[in-house]
């Protein structure tokens, strides 16, 4: 960050809120010892502890199903014969 430049602008500079957010979120998940994380690995990692930090884990649950539900079954079927499939969740 070039910090000369937020400060001229009057910008606020919290690195230690910053830092203290990553390494909560980050560093305590992936400085395992001995972990390997792929990139797509670690970023849906990292999604889905954000979404616990932050408590919105149920209700991206709810949205992720609801969004399945669709993709896989209200496009490719009758939606009058859904029920008839036993797919109660």
């Amino acid at each position: 960050m070039r910090y000369h430049k937020a400060l001229a602008a009057g910008w606020p500079i919290a690195t230690g809120m910053i830092e203290g957010a990553c390494r909560f979120v980050i560093e305590d998940r992936f400085g395992i010892t001995g972990a390997r994380w792929s990139p797509d690995g670690a970023e849906d990692i990292l999604k889905l502890r954000a979404l616990v930090v932050n408590g919105d884990l149920n209700d991206y649950m709810a949205y992720y199903k609801n969004c399945y539900l669709e993709e896989h079954h209200l496009a490719r079927y009758d939606p009058t014969s859904i029920p008839d499939l036993g797919l109660t969740a």
